[in-house]
């Protein structure tokens, strides 16, 4: 399928709205300057665009397959892989003491953006493998760090990660699988897990798992749970695949999409490992995995929406039907309107994407609290809305193509079926809501409050200039501070999960609004202002419904008895 990688957009929001140059301005970025920016983003976008796009719909009719037990890949994703690897894209903000780029993380995000929108099923692996590398960076020994990390950033071993259990699916601390030491330095892992993106390969010279498991002495429970470094193959004296591990894939998932990335059931019996972090510290080593995803499958949905629209918009300028001034559907005022939805939905999903990985990268640089609070914040925002736009764009793709858009060859149903897993990857959209109304606010909203005051100041200053602009996105600001101080008011935990999941969609309206309002500013006579106003003044709205929702308390989703329910 046709891609163009949307690289003016990426500069544009990297210049004016998400304060890139407080990052480069950082020691640690210092590096980054706007020549290093634009000549990595044009690469890793001539990269998508001839390379990986290609993949997009073959590894949808030719699927990965287990032949005897040995995993096939799609056809050309060997070559995908290489390409990916073989430009440095795995290890961007890897550790350049292992290999890494120690470039920024919002360019790393970027990047997987575009991999997302080109094959979003092969973007999958290096995604798996980043996550690894961060965990492996932050939480295991020298000597595990110095093996296994220069090779996945090179892209000579692949990474993955395992929590599910058939029993145990959100509720990690349900598992079976254990562990137990061998006296010698390492552990036998024995245990099945499901749902394991890229378990396995034939372009990557082992497949390294890192695997939840409990030792003898862990407490039932997630605080008794350790993670495990399992390889496919044992490194021998010379640290290079050896003999074959005891474990194996079971089968592969049958999926509604993502045909091209092979889903696995994973058997471990005995498997050696080798602990990472402490004994039973498992999940604080597995959440820093889980947050690299979450704002890594937040952007799979950007990416996902970024095609499916770009898929719409070459039907539409071509699709006659009906009278209009251009001869085709993209003048009727139903289609502008979808496309116009669209894309501005896009660039509000992909901003406040930027400024997570933005606010991740100015913890690290400057170890600064409030950095580190904003990154938290903006997390569940991140994966939750930049998921729910990715099905709600791709979605609305099948309806700009029309009868043809439920027709599989025209590949615009590709991108609702295979972006629609990212809304319960890496915890539920719905876990994310409640992670934000719950964990994020244990500071009393502070973290909250304190964007909404950048929000409003912002807004305060612009409405001399744009004040038709400004002065809705000050208003709907205010209106989600009053619902953030009645959220942190509740102490009946469950009024604030009922209203959870609307209180981030309407957070995330309002970041939105933030957002294009800083591209207008930067651009007021120019499309982006024109794009501002369309979402402030037709999609901004919708906050208002939706805090409505979040302060409706719990009573009215129990006023149905269970057996009333089933009536």
């Amino acid at each position: 399928m046709p891609y163009r990688a949307p690289i003016s957009d990426y500069e544009f929001l990297f210049r004016n709205v998400i304060g890139f140059d407080q990052i480069a301005a950082t020691e640690k970025f210092s590096e980054a300057s706007d020549d290093v920016v634009s000549a990595i983003l044009t690469e890793a976008g001539k990269m998508c665009e001839e390379i990986m796009a290609p993949l997009q719909r073959p590894g949808d009719l030719e699927p990965a397959r287990l032949e005897n037990g040995v995993l096939r890949t799609s056809p050309g994703y060997g070559e995908g892989w290489k390409a990916i690897a073989e430009g440095g894209w795995i290890g961007m903000s890897g550790d350049p003491e292992y290999g890494g780029m120690g470039l920024p993380m919002t360019m790393t995000t970027a990047v997987n953006e575009m991999m997302s929108a080109a094959c979003l099923s092969l973007q999958l692996a290096p995604l798996m493998t980043q996550g690894q590398i961060e965990a492996l960076e932050h939480h295991a020994s020298d000597e595990l760090k110095a093996l296994y990390l220069p090779k996945m950033m090179a892209g000579e071993w692949s990474g993955t990660m395992n929590l599910t259990e058939p029993q145990a699916g959100s509720d990690v601390g349900a598992l079976t699988s254990k562990a137990e030491d061998n006296g010698d330095g390492t552990y036998s892992v024995t245990g099945q897990k499901i749902y394991i993106s890229w378990g396995d390969n034939d372009f990557a010279e082992n497949v390294c798992h890192l695997v939840l498991a409990r030792l003898p002495d862990g407490v039932p429970g997630t605080k008794g749970i350790s993670l495990f470094l399992v390889p496919k193959y044992i490194p021998d004296e010379n640290g290079n695949p050896g003999v074959a591990n005891d474990l194996k894939v079971v089968s592969l998932e049958h999926k509604m999409g993502l045909h091209g990335s092979p889903t696995c059931v994973m058997q471990y019996d005995g498997a050696r490992g080798w602990l990472v972090g402490k004994e039973h510290g498992g999940m604080a080593a597995m959440f820093t995995m889980m947050n690299n995803a979450r704002l890594g499958v937040g952007g799979e949905g950007v990416g996902a929406a970024e095609g499916a629209y770009q898929h719409a918009l070459a039907y539409a300028l071509e699709r006659k039907q009906g009278k209009t001034p251009s001869g085709t559907i993209i003048d009727h005022a139903d289609v502008r309107r979808m496309l116009m939805s669209m894309r501005a939905d896009v660039f509000a999903a992909r901003a406040i994407m930027l400024a997570n990985a933005a606010a991740i990268d100015m913890a690290q640089a400057t170890g600064e609290a409030d950095w580190a609070a904003r990154a938290a914040l903006l997390t569940p925002i991140c994966k939750a809305f930049g998921t729910e736009t990715g099905m709600r764009v791709s979605e609305t793709g099948v309806q700009v193509h029309g009868g043809m858009g439920f027709i599989e060859e025209t590949g615009a149903a590709q991108y609702y079926r295979d972006v629609r897993v990212t809304a319960i990857y890496e915890g539920t959209n719905g876990i994310q809501a409640m992670d934000l109304v719950a964990r994020k606010m244990m500071d009393g909203g502070e973290a909250a409050s304190n964007l909404l005051d950048e929000i409003e100041d912002q807004a305060e200053k612009a409405r001399a200039t744009m004040p038709e602009l400004a002065g809705p996105v000050w208003e709907a600001s205010e209106s989600l501070r009053e619902a953030t101080e009645w959220i942190v008011a509740q102490s009946d935990m469950n009024n604030r999960f009922a209203g959870a999941s609307a209180y981030l969609k309407a957070f995330a309206r309002v970041l939105g609004g933030h957002y294009h309002l800083s591209a207008a500013l930067a651009d007021p006579d120019g499309p982006r202002a024109k794009l501002a106003r369309y979402y402030i003044n037709a999609l901004l709205p919708e906050h208002t419904g939706l805090l409505a929702q979040a302060q409706n308390g719990a009573d009215d989703l129990y006023a149905l008895s269970v057996e009333e329910l089933a009536v």
